[in-house]
């Protein structure tokens, strides 16, 4: 695994420090998309400026995506090796009210938006809210 981990931080141009192996360890582990504070959780003893470093340091070199599903924590996940977030690449979110998970729907990609002249978007996101497939089972 840890090979796997270096190979993708150095795709990404990443410096492989032990935290940042760490970080991106877990992150590849989920299978939803996560918030600083429950990144916490995994570390015994973490420094919470030192993750917020690591997680920014992914986003700006896209490693990781960050989501904003409306909770007021910002969430984030993994991307490809290819994955540079441009806008043909984004996808949706799926945040679902029952478990409170987000989980990345990448193969469902977001609709082209077509803003009006002198308008230029830096972030789009896009979040559908309702029952994941395990809550919705019942």
């Amino acid at each position: 695994m840890k090979k796997s981990i270096d190979k993708s931080l150095e795709i990404k141009q990443v410096k492989p420090t032990a935290m940042r192996q760490l970080v991106l360890d877990i992150l590849s582990k989920q299978d939803h998309a996560i918030g600083l504070p429950e990144l916490e959780m995994q570390f015994a003893q973490a420094d919470r400026t030192t993750l917020y470093r690591t997680l920014k340091t992914f986003v700006d070199k896209k490693v990781i995506h960050s989501i904003d599903d409306g909770t007021g924590t910002i969430k984030y996940a993994v991307c490809t090796d290819t994955c540079h977030c441009n806008p043909s690449e984004l996808h949706v979110h799926f945040y679902c009210i029952k478990c409170e998970k987000t989980t990345c729907l990448t193969d469902i990609p977001i609709p082209d938006i077509q803003l009006p002249e002198n308008y230029f978007a830096e972030n789009i996101n896009m979040v559908v809210k309702g029952l994941c497939n395990r809550c919705n089972k019942g």
